[in-house]
């Protein structure tokens, strides 16, 4: 089994940072595209950054320019680095990632337990 652990969100004041960290683990296993998506109260769960295993990134139109996502393959890691913060950002931040385990051909889908981000003054 691989588990997703989030950890970095909390209160921040409009216009601060944040930065999120996703860290893989288990045994034997490949990391493939990764990703952040966050759901806010009463609406649903969103994209809104991924990075394939490769580097290349892909951002949703509403962080573009504020957010970067990274990853770090020897750690089995993805950050999201969050800036310009707005109350709009509120929300649960959710790592997901794609993954094969060692004799095993599928490809699964894994999501952490999330982690609360909250924007406020």
């Amino acid at each position: 089994q691989v588990q997703l652990a989030e950890s970095g969100g909390g209160l921040v004041q409009p216009g601060g940072s944040l930065r999120l960290s996703c860290a893989a683990s288990g045994s034997d296993f490949s990391i493939y595209a990764m990703g952040w998506y966050r759901q806010a109260p009463g609406k649903q769960r969103e994209l809104v950054a991924g990075i394939t295993s490769g580097g290349r990134t892909n951002y949703v139109d509403f962080v573009k320019g504020r957010f970067t996502i990274s990853r770090d393959n020897a750690k089995n890691t993805v950050y999201l680095q969050m800036n310009s913060l707005k109350p709009e950002d509120t929300a649960a931040y959710y790592c997901n990632s794609m993954v094969r385990v060692a004799g095993d051909l599928r490809i699964l889908e894994v999501w952490g337990q999330g982690t609360l981000v909250t924007v406020s003054s």
